[in-house]
């Protein structure tokens, strides 16, 4: 198996900051666009668990965008050809708190999705 292919690890790297990118700015059609569109795919986040497109999108939707922040330490790395991990730190602005994502992708004929994500803040008890 194949770790880093460059040309896989340049697409993964692109979808990740297409989908921060989007975060940042509340664009639900385009982070909606990333995820994998399927009863299948979770998001746990701070303060909610969700399961399915369907919760994450109803999540995004009462949201009203997400905090903004900075992104620290990211980490992506490709496996094969049709998966990749990425971690990253983040830090949201007027905190010192580091946050903490990592986003499962695999890569489906339309493109790469995310199909797990995890957010959470260093030092939550929940």
């Amino acid at each position: 198996m194949t770790i880093n292919d460059p040309v896989l690890l340049e697409e993964v790297t692109a979808a990740f900051m297409e989908y921060e990118r989007a975060l940042m700015e509340d664009d639900i059609p385009a982070m909606d666009a990333l995820f994998h569109e399927a009863p299948t795919t979770n998001r746990y986040g701070v303060g909610e668990v969700l399961y399915g497109i369907e919760e994450i999108r109803e999540f995004r939707k009462g949201r009203g965008g997400s905090p903004q922040r900075k992104l620290g330490k990211v980490s992506i790395v490709v496996y094969g050809e049709t998966c990749a991990t990425a971690d990253a730190e983040f830090f949201r602005e007027n905190s010192e708190r580091r946050g903490r994502q990592t986003q499962t992708w695999v890569k489906f004929a339309e493109g790469w999705k995310v199909v797990s994500a995890h957010v959470s803040l260093e030092g939550s008890t929940h």
